[in-house]
């Protein structure tokens, strides 16, 4: 392959990547469609609901690598294409990863209607930036535990995102500022994500695991 063409066709692969809806395969493979369940979202959080807890986190688990793989491949992609306009100061892993993102949130197969997009996050932030994910997944289990409820965690840890990478990647040679904002960015989508969750939890009806809630309706 040319090499200039390395650079869209590993983005496509990422998207393409991101846009498998591993949750929502591993429930039909279980005799489950979890799009007419619970919150009918093709995350993780309604595989857990509908499937038991083991499945969602192994739905996590496949969600996390799929952020994860296109970070770690960026360095030999980087190799094969030298440097260029669309690849300076680390942006390979930075791109291919927020094509994965995208891939998750907004999926081919699923006409475009996708997950949440925190797991695949956390997978391209593990790769980026191992600490900041370590403290931001801090938060997130710090929340989930005090509050039971995955919407919860989610939101509080997406806004804490830019903020610990800046504060733990400031003084990185070079992309601080293309790291900084790509986390930003991020964190608005995937608080966009999260709106119809923020509205349940204005009305008192979003659920929290563990608590049984006649009509409540769930995460992802």
């Amino acid at each position: 392959m040319a090499p200039e063409l390395w650079p869209s066709t590993a983005l496509l692969a990422a998207y393409l990547l991101g846009s498998i809806p591993f949750a929502l395969l591993l429930g039909l493979s279980l005799g489950v469609d979890i799009r007419q369940l619970g919150s009918k979202n093709v995350g993780a959080t309604n595989l857990s609901r509908a499937c038991g807890r083991k499945w969602g986190i192994v739905a996590f688990s496949l969600d996390f690598s799929k952020g994860l793989v296109p970070v770690l491949v960026a360095p030999w992609l980087e190799s094969k294409t030298g440097t260029g306009q669309l690849w300076k100061e680390g942006s390979p892993a930075i791109f291919l990863g927020l094509a994965a993102i995208v891939g998750h949130v907004f999926p081919i197969y699923l006409g475009f209607r996708g997950g949440k997009g925190v797991a695949t996050t956390f997978g391209v932030m593990a790769g980026l930036s191992w600490l900041s994910t370590l403290l931001v997944g801090a938060v997130w289990l710090g929340f989930y535990l005090t509050t039971r409820t995955v919407s919860i965690a989610s939101s509080v840890s997406v806004l804490a995102l830019p903020i610990v990478v800046f504060i733990i990647e400031r003084n990185r040679p070079s992309g601080f500022g293309l790291l900084l904002g790509f986390t930003a960015g991020v964190s608005l989508l995937l608080i966009l994500r999260h709106r119809s969750n923020l509205a349940r939890l204005l009305r008192g009806e979003e659920h929290r695991f563990g608590v049984s809630r006649p009509g409540s309706r769930g995460h992802e």
